[in-house]
């Protein structure tokens, strides 16, 4: 009736679902043919409607005790694949994630194992390089996540006799007034113990737990009331390398749902289109599978910078994939090839500032250091630009520095350049020359580094580079001039990267003009570290409304704005 009645109405189809759970739940003891014909018989009204909690569960408990029965291929694919294409938030029905979790580890037991998860996720994504469907990724993300929640869930509730984190957002406090898990796999109970030959030995995994428990409570407490979303594994595994670690000691199988989730992850890195999403969704999570460090590679090695800027933590206090993978860190198992990746991304991007080079002086100096001496350039540049923007104060770190770099070939080479970089910025910067200049229209960045290593420019205060081809490198020109108060950007490449150059070292500069340049609210937000700025140009630009109000906030001696053509206006 449900299948041919013309009446549209979701309610027509969910009725006949809500009768079969109830039937179910009444009669536990089908046999497994049953089981078939039933999941048979209701296919197509799953076709276009998500099953009831209670059938996921009998889905759930298909996929575990017949991983290889046809009907998980036939039948539970195009409800699986509905789920990942079409859920909104697996929060609501947490029972959806758990089926959509089990249909990929009865995937995984068939002969092809992996590759025919592998098949499955290629399906998802579609054969050309841009997914159709913007909730595929999102969902097979909080699947891999959850599953890699639940190999730690036991042990993490069982250490102090504690409720799990969702119990206490729920409010069961008491020991007596804990519910029983949800039925994960790796929760059932453990089949017959098989002959010795066949038994699988258990993975030794490292983790750190957390020294202050009123820290944990706090974030505990912290969290949005009545919420349904499954714990983030970062509040409950430590990532900072200093407190102690203990060994948890997961079953084999656990440990087939860890390397078969990470291995997911992995596939979905592979995919450029999906790459940016997944490391803004991809929170820190210290667990030692060789997939995972390969996901953090391939967002090093990814030159756009909203994918390798999720490197970086989000905030103060939080350590993100640099911090973690950096020598020292709990998940660095190299001599640091990996940081030293990290690093050369960043620094080739629009990290290259003065921020960022006190950040690893204050606290992965040492590693720079040891990597260097070891020969890895990344950090011998590293170590040489401390150097030129004086980022380290103390005389022996210096000395230090310098030994270090003078003890390899790449080093000595690198530091003699440093030198005689500082022996032209000195004539550069000796008094005399012109106060002001103009360069030609279609000059280049190369004109304007060869034209300032020709002479003296000490008394250089008015600069235009204005309807010339320079871009954001040019920055590193700018920023040698000691006495440019006046600098003429219009109708130039200089972008956001050039300007968080510029507002680290010109202090000085009043008047700047940036009148159709490609700068936007990333690059312009940095000026509000120039206090000395009273005449700024942003005439179309991509300026915001917001930023400008923060900027007049910020620069107290701005006078003189333009933001014609800008949202601003």
């Amino acid at each position: 009736m449900a299948l041919t009645s013309p009446l549209q109405d979701e309610s027509i189809h969910q009725a006949p679902l809500h009768i079969i759970s109830t039937l179910l739940a009444e009669n536990s003891n089908l046999s497994a043919q049953d089981h078939e014909n039933i999941i048979v018989a209701i296919a197509p009204l799953l076709e276009n409607n998500h099953p009831p909690p209670d059938l996921c569960e009998f889905f759930c408990k298909h996929c575990r005790e017949r991983p290889r029965s046809m009907v998980v291929i036939e039948v539970f694919t195009p409800v699986v694949q509905r789920i990942l294409k079409h859920n909104m938030d697996f929060g609501k029905c947490p029972r959806l994630r758990l089926f959509t979790q089990e249909y990929i580890l009865a995937l995984n037991e068939l002969n092809g194992g992996m590759e025919v998860v592998k098949k499955f996720i290629h399906s998802m994504h579609g054969p050309t390089g841009q997914c159709p469907h913007p909730r595929v990724l999102p969902n097979l993300v909080a699947v891999c996540l959850a599953a890699i929640y639940s190999c730690y869930e036991e042990f993490l509730n069982s250490r102090d006799n504690s409720p799990s984190l969702k119990e206490i957002r729920n409010g069961c406090q008491q020991q007596n007034d804990r519910k029983p898990p949800m039925p994960l796999r790796l929760l059932r109970p453990e089949p017959p113990t098989p002959p010795p030959s066949t038994i699988l030995p258990l993975s030794s995994i490292l983790v750190e737990l957390e020294r202050n428990n009123n820290t944990t409570n706090a974030k505990r407490k912290g969290g949005p009331a009545g919420g349904d979303s499954e714990p983030n594994l970062i509040d409950c595994l430590l990532v900072s390398p200093a407190v102690n670690t203990l060994s948890i000691q997961l079953p084999a199988q656990a440990d087939r749902v860890l390397g078969c989730f990470a291995l997911i992850l992995k596939m979905l890195s592979d995919y450029d289109d999906w790459r940016p999403a997944l490391a803004s969704l991809l929170q820190p999570i210290p667990f030692p599978k060789e997939e995972l460090k390969y996901v953090i590679q391939r967002f090093a090695e990814d030159p756009r910078q909203e994918v390798h800027s999720c490197l970086l933590s989000v905030r103060s206090g939080k350590d993100g994939w640099f911090q973690l993978y950096s020598p020292g860190g709990v998940a660095c198992d190299d001599d640091g090839e990996l940081f030293a990746s990290m690093v050369h991304i960043l620094m080739g991007s629009c990290y290259k500032t003065k921020k960022f080079l006190l950040s690893l002086a204050e606290n992965k100096l040492g590693p720079c250091m040891l990597l260097a001496l070891r020969g890895n350039q990344t950090m011998v540049e590293i170590l040489c630009l401390m150097l030129e923007y004086n980022i380290i104060e103390n005389k022996d770190t210096q000395l230090q520095i310098i030994s270090t770099l003078q003890s390899t070939q790449v080093g000595f080479r690198m530091y003699e350049q440093l030198c005689d970089r500082q022996r032209e910025l000195k004539e550069l910067q000796r008094k005399g020359g012109p106060t002001r200049l103009t360069l030609p229209s279609k000059s280049t960045d190369a004109d304007l580094a060869r034209l300032l290593s020709s002479g003296s420019f000490g008394n250089l205060e008015n600069l235009s580079l204005a309807f010339t081809n320079v871009t954001s490198a040019c920055a590193e020109q700018l920023i040698k001039l000691p006495s440019l108060k006046q600098l003429n950007l219009w109708s130039t490449q200089f972008g956001d990267a050039g300007l968080r150059l510029l507002s680290e070292h010109l202090a000085c500069l009043q008047v700047l003009n940036l009148c159709e340049t490609p700068v936007t609210d990333a690059g312009l937000l940095a000026l509000s570290s120039m206090k000395s700025l009273c005449s700024l140009n942003m005439n179309s630009t991509k300026l915001t409304a917001d930023t400008y109000e923060d900027l007049k906030a910020k620069l107290p001696n701005l006078k003189d704005v333009d933001v014609r053509y800008t949202e601003a206006w």
